[in-house]
């Protein structure tokens, strides 16, 4: 009965033996599948490691200065001619996020200044960042698109500036009530009653926009 089970525990540390081999085995035919794999891994993490370092990094502290530099032009000097020429040349020149945010301030200072068509294409170009920057940001967005009697556009912009807002409080009902105004332009009069009526009930309180609302009904809003 010992000699049995010695045979069969013997039996099983061969199979365990058989498959380890047979592990090694297959280590040894893809070795250098392995080995090349790590490599490429370990040069693509150098060359991300280098381009922050010595490419990335560095512009984006030459950015950053040609950046306070136009702020100052605008808000010391209240120069809003050299600042403009100064956010331009940021944004033509860097991709990175010092380049973003001057097309914004380049958008803000072109819409002030009733180039809305320059300012549209700034702010097509600009990625939204921050809690009270990007809402406002697509704000000025939809404001172009009304402008340049883009209206659908207009109304995916505030839906953007809405949706970017969250609930912050000060910024949604004046978002929605610039959706509301574009949908009563485009006729869409159930759409525009809706967002009086939640307005109402969620922030100003009833009766606040009773004007607006009974507009909406005379022409045919439900």
């Amino acid at each position: 009965m010992a000699k049995k089970k010695n045979q069969e525990t013997r039996t099983k540390l061969e199979e365990i033996n058989d498959s380890l081999s047979g592990i090694e085995q297959k280590f040894e035919q893809h070795k250098n599948i392995i080995y090349w794999s790590v490599m490429a891994v370990l040069i693509i993490a150098l060359i991300i490691w280098a381009y922050f370092k010595f490419i990335y990094t560095p512009n984006l502290e030459k950015a950053n200065a040609e950046l306070a530099k136009a702020d100052t032009e605008l808000i010391m000097k209240q120069d809003s001619v050299a600042a403009l020429k100064a956010y331009e040349k940021v944004a033509k020149n860097y991709s990175n996020e010092a380049g973003n945010v001057a097309k914004l301030k380049a958008a803000t200072i072109l819409y002030a200044q009733g180039q809305i068509k320059k300012a549209l294409n700034y702010l097509e170009d600009y990625s939204p960042k921050g809690k009270i920057v990007a809402p406002s940001s697509q704000s000025l967005l939809g404001d172009c698109y009304v402008n340049t009697k883009q209206l659908d556009k207009a109304v995916a912009a505030y839906d953007k500036a809405i949706k970017l807002a969250g609930d912050n409080k000060a910024f949604l009902p004046s978002l929605m009530l610039k959706k509301a105004n574009v949908l009563h332009s485009l006729k869409k009069y159930n759409e525009e009653l809706d967002i009086y009526e939640e307005i109402e009930n969620n922030y100003y309180g009833p009766g606040a926009l009773d004007a607006q609302i009974e507009r909406a009904k005379a022409l045919g809003a439900k």
